[in-house]
């Protein structure tokens, strides 16, 4: 099985700020996203990642993340399993919970 690499949150913040091509991909439910978003996400729920896989790019860094990180890396191994290249493939680690722990400290919390 591939390893997916971990992207923490400072990380992500500064590949944002460095404006470095990258697709931001939330897995989360729409009640989820209601709550809170990165700004710049693509909403694809988990479940129905299989029939948006061509709307999803390849060859640019895609961070993908959910609320813990789990969804998330289940949804990165199924996109190696259908083709697309690990070395572009990001979990956020820790998802939007430590994202709005560590990084914006005013997004909703849930």
């Amino acid at each position: 099985m591939t390893m997916i690499k971990e992207i923490s949150p400072l990380q992500l913040k500064q590949k944002i700020e460095s404006k470095a091509p990258l697709y931001l991909l939330d897995v989360r439910e729409a009640n989820e996203v209601a709550i809170c978003m990165l700004d710049g996400a693509n909403h694809i729920p988990m479940n129905l990642i299989p029939l948006y896989l061509d709307k999803i790019p390849d060859e640019v860094d895609i961070v993908i993340y959910c609320h813990h990180g789990v969804r998330s890396l289940n949804v990165a191994n199924y996109l190696v399993e259908n083709g697309f290249d690990s070395d572009f493939l990001y979990n956020l680690t820790g998802g939007i919970d430590a994202w709005a722990q560590l990084i914006d400290t005013s997004m909703p919390k849930y």
